[in-house]
């Protein structure tokens, strides 16, 4: 097979040739996207599961949604220990640009709100100005306040959506890692956002633990968004995403091929474009066969285990590496497969006090390699990472 041809692309947040088993989550975004333009009361939006489900890739295709419905957006990266002003106002800034021209005095007086805004942040005071023209507007989301800061700059950006007759979406990636005060900033901007019926929504993407970060912030949380959960694909819609794009060049799979490729990704998206790459490669030609996925997959799987799982891994201390271990060991005594363990668990597997294990299990949360839903218990963020652990010989 012609590697120049080959239709897979297993990249971070980097869009399949086919978007497959998505098309409800569209759908109901530009649903959201209609009744916010007519007035209709909607929650923002957050999609929520593990690493390589494609919840970026999705963000992307509904920021795509709203500027083809004439919104105006924009997009940040959450990062731990980071102030959150400079990343929104840049989020802020690109979407009122792409509304200026509908009314250009009253994006003035917005862009001049927003400079205000960023001044205020501790990361860049005195050291970085936003690439905005025009004045600060002194007394507007400018307090230090960022939970009151935040309202007014969203409530004012809102505004200039709504008088332009179109609406405002700011997309907020690997939200977890926002900080507990911007967390309930955040939930207070959209509250107020939510009871005044303007045309501004957030959709935010994260961990699975993302419900909880916010829950702990306002208990109004659950009520103010709406959670989409972003699983692996189904038997179906994986098929589509390995067969489509592969028609499209006048090559397709086998049944057996398509089963095969089913059994070694469980469906999972990121593990669909890696293993349908590597497969495409070493077929000598179409259709292709079960043979050739199996010739394939060591290929594949060492290529995850450089990147996809051990620039993660490479990460940990020794002491994380082992806790991280002895969880995979925990949940291959269950039902071997990458689910939630108890820390009580993993603790009587090393044969350590609870307590003696809190730095190590800190680390792997504050490295995002692991998550907590609920008190006690600990899961993976990265799909057969635990297969991937206990490959390793130490």
């Amino acid at each position: 097979m012609d590697p120049i041809r080959n239709p897979y692309a297993p990249g971070a947040g980097q869009r399949p040739p086919e978007l497959a088993g998505r098309d409800a989550e569209l759908a109901a975004f530009d649903v959201v996207l209609t009744r916010v333009m007519r007035g209709r009361p909607e929650r923002s939006l957050l999609l929520v599961g593990l690493r390589g489900v494609g919840k970026t890739v999705l963000l992307n295709a509904l920021r795509s949604a709203a500027v083809r419905a004439g919104w105006g957006t924009g997009k940040l990266e959450a990062r731990p220990d980071h102030d959150v002003r400079r990343a929104l106002a840049g989020a802020a800034h690109l979407a009122v640009r792409e509304l200026a021209g509908r009314n250009e005095d009253e994006a003035r007086h917005v862009l001049g709100v927003i400079k205000s805004f960023a001044q205020r942040s501790a990361d860049v005071r005195g050291q970085w100005q936003p690439g905005i023209d025009v004045p600060a507007v002194p007394g507007r989301a400018d307090s230090g306040d960022i939970e009151i800061d935040l309202v007014e700059l969203l409530t004012d950006l809102a505004g200039l959506a709504g008088s332009s007759g179109h609406g405002i979406a700011l997309f907020i990636d690997e939200m977890q890692d926002l900080g507990p005060a911007d967390v309930s900033a955040l939930c207070a901007a959209c509250h107020e956002i939510s009871q005044q019926s303007l045309p501004l929504v957030v959709v935010g993407a994260g961990l699975p633990h993302l419900p909880a970060v916010l829950s702990a912030s306002k208990s109004y949380s659950e009520r103010l968004f709406r959670y989409v959960r972003v699983d692996r694909l189904d038997r179906t819609a994986a098929e589509l995403a390995l067969r489509s794009p592969a028609q499209e060049e006048g090559a397709d799979w086998t049944a057996d091929a398509l089963e095969a490729m089913y059994d070694a990704t469980a469906g999972y998206p990121y593990f669909v474009q890696a293993y349908g790459k590597t497969t495409w490669d070493v077929a000598p030609s179409s259709p292709i066969t079960a043979a050739d996925v199996a010739v394939a997959a060591p290929e594949a799987q060492a290529e995850l285990g450089v990147g996809f799982f051990g620039s993660r891994y490479e990460r940990a201390t020794p002491a994380e590496r082992e806790y991280l271990r002895a969880m995979a060991e925990v949940a291959q005594d269950g039902d071997g497969a990458d689910t939630g363990v108890a820390t009580s668990a993993v603790a009587s597997r090393l044969g350590r006090p609870p307590q003696s294990l809190s730095p190590a299990r800190d680390g792997v949360l504050k490295k995002g390699l692991v998550y907590s839903a609920q008190r006690g218990q600990v899961a993976f963020t990265v799909p057969h990472f635990g297969r991937f652990l206990l490959s390793q010989s130490g």
